[in-house]
């Protein structure tokens, strides 16, 4: 089935202003949410669909490559994320609507306990740990080929002690007095509309129905501990400045077996000694002299891998690009890779002798020197 128009997927127009288009995809999420519209497969395409239009409009590079190209422009894996599951939407937008990559979001307000990355609604067996953001720096060498990389960092772990329960031993809980166990409390108020029912987790208990009359002496009762760990982040070829991928349940431990929250990975590309990225082809800039731009040569240049020999033919002139195939950044999700683009320049020198100076002006004077 062909793909709508993006702009029509949200009724504006391609001049429309970055606070319209994520108004309107605000106004779609919340009306074909799966929550308001369960077991409707109707709506749940259309929250896809919507959540593709808002990733590539709401970036810029990608909005300008769509506006030239059309989806055609987004081929190849590396332009937008297709949804096929509803869960990913709500993992690559919770910066959209909840805050920087954690935190409760508009859907927790709107529906109730709300669904996350980490599944669908159920009552809580204790607090939900906290996502935590790091950033990764990698070089090109790296992203060309794709790394694993070891990490440090402080977080909160489940005390191995209590097994994240915050006891001191099984029989160390009693019975909440305010929900008698349910883990659930209930408001019920009145209007000119009738009766209405609020039903939501118990404050007293923190949802789990009961309390802990002993706490575990190692934790204090959290079920978590602040420690120093070592995770593994294997780095996918080809991955853009600024891209991120999503750890899921490596963040924080929550309280109480509360399920564990995500790390986010931002990748930072450093800058490169030799080479500046052009999507997946890398440009190398080569300064040869004048002689060797005229009659031809062969020079050594650095590759992402080494080095390797290149022909300078004779008379190639400067500003010209030579292509080393599969020479650049292997593409992501994909077989094959970009190519290093070599830019040909020629060194002007600064200071000449006297002799050097004789020389040139002779030359200047030659018919195939000598510009007409």
């Amino acid at each position: 089935m062909a793909k709508r128009d993006y702009y029509e997927v949200f009724n504006v127009g391609k001049n429309a202003s970055a606070d319209e288009i994520k108004k309107a995809y605000r106004k779609l999420a919340m009306q074909y949410h799966p929550d308001r519209n369960p077991g409707d497969k109707e709506a749940e395409e259309k929250f896809k669909e919507a959540a593709e239009a808002y990733e590539v409009l709401s970036n810029a590079e990608k909005r300008a490559k769509y506006d030239r190209f059309g989806h055609s422009g987004l081929r190849g894996g590396q332009d937008f994320h297709e949804y096929t599951n509803v869960n990913d939407i709500f993992s690559h937008f919770s910066e959209f609507f909840g805050g920087a990559f954690g935190g409760s979001s508009i859907f927790d307000d709107f529906f109730g306990a709300g669904t996350s990355s980490r599944g669908s609604r159920t009552r809580s067996t204790g607090q939900p740990g906290s996502d935590l953001k790091i950033t990764l720096k990698l070089t090109l060498e790296e992203i060309a080929a794709g790394a694993s990389k070891k990490v440090k960092i402080k977080k909160y772990n489940k005390c191995s002690a209590c097994n994240g329960s915050g006891a001191k031993s099984s029989s160390a809980f009693k019975t909440c007095s305010v929900c008698n166990g349910s883990g659930e409390v209930r408001q019920v108020s009145r209007s000119i509309f009738g009766q209405f029912v609020n039903i939501g987790p118990c404050s007293n208990c923190g949802g789990t129905g009961k309390i802990i009359s002993e706490p575990c002496t190692t934790c204090s009762g959290d079920g978590r501990v602040q420690a120093e760990s070592t995770i593994r982040i294997d780095v996918p070829a080809g991955i853009m400045d600024g891209n991120y991928m999503t750890l899921r349940g490596e963040g924080n431990a929550g309280k109480n077996g509360g399920a564990a929250g995500d790390i986010i990975v931002i990748f930072q590309e450093t800058p490169h000694e030799y080479f500046t990225r052009d999507s997946d082809n890398i440009i190398y800039d080569l300064y040869i002299s004048y002689p060797e731009a005229v009659l031809g040569t062969e020079v050594e240049v650095p590759t992402l891998n080494g080095k390797a020999k290149l022909k300078i033919e004779a008379g190639t002139q400067p500003g010209k690009y030579l292509k080393m195939r599969e020479k650049g950044i292997q593409h992501l999700n994909s077989h094959g890779a970009g190519d290093q683009l070599v830019r040909i320049n020629i060194h002007i020198p600064q200071d000449v002798s006297a002799k050097e100076k004789e020389m040139l002006k002779e030359l200047q004077k030659m018919p195939n020197i000598k510009v007409s």
